[in-house]
């Protein structure tokens, strides 16, 4: 991936962050968000995406008349790109604690 897609995944992350209300969460002492409340609100996040996508699915399987197939498409289609957005992130910071153990002291 290169920096320019990084910096472009970066800033849909804070774009979602910010509209999601997650900017301002849970502050730590020194003025920042705690990580492993963000990353808990962002896995949450995702969770709800995916159970919304599911139960329109099931709705829409079983004739719901309030719900069309474009609904069904996007919500699956969002719930696809978050995971996948998680599924990233979870990769970086498995990357990026293999380097640390692999530092020499």
């Amino acid at each position: 991936m290169s920096d320019m897609q990084i910096n472009q995944v970066l800033a849909q992350m804070r774009a979602l962050a910010q509209s999601a209300g997650l900017e301002g969460a849970a502050p730590t002492e020194a003025g920042r968000p705690d990580f492993a409340n963000l990353l808990k609100q962002s896995l949450d996040q995702v969770s709800e995406t995916q159970s919304a996508a599911s139960d329109l699915r099931k709705a829409f399987e079983t004739g719901d008349p309030n719900v069309s197939l474009a609904e069904v498409m996007v919500a699956s289609q969002k719930s696809s790109v978050s995971f996948e957005a998680v599924n990233q992130v979870r990769n970086r910071l498995l990357s990026a604690y293999q380097q640390v153990m692999r530092m020499q002291v």
